[in-house]
């Protein structure tokens, strides 16, 4: 994860938790699962420090509203599409320089708490 500078600000969402159809058994077809999500953010917030109003910060409500509609209103086989649908849609907003997105899939095995996977993208300024 790239290191904070000066003007940027990190923004996370932990562990939000929603449920979704995930899976590629006949059970997860037909049953929604629990999902944990956890983004990370780089966005350049000098202006909105400045300003202090929230038409110059990224507004992060937002892009939980829209991952939310996302994630509870489709279906995904595996694990990799849906962080990676999620990352294009933390990425289609212009100020996002940097993120970072892990979904967990609690009890996806007999043994472990959750099997999770992260994807990252970044651009330019």
């Amino acid at each position: 994860m790239p290191q904070l500078t000066p003007g940027m600000a990190r923004i996370r969402v932990k562990n939000l938790m929603l449920r979704t159809f995930i899976g590629i058994n006949d059970d997860e077809v037909r049953n929604k699962q629990d999902v944990l999500i956890n983004l990370s953010i780089l966005y350049p917030a000098s202006d909105a420090v400045a300003g202090n109003q929230i038409e110059q910060a990224l507004n992060y409500r937002t892009i939980t509203k829209a991952i939310i509609n996302h994630v509870e209103n489709n279906r995904f086989a595996l694990l990799e599409r849906l962080t990676q649908e999620l990352l294009d849609l933390v990425m289609s907003y212009p100020q996002v320089r940097y993120a970072e997105v892990e979904v967990d899939k609690p009890h996806a095995l007999r043994f472990a708490e959750s099997v999770s996977v992260t994807l990252s993208n970044s651009r330019e300024a």
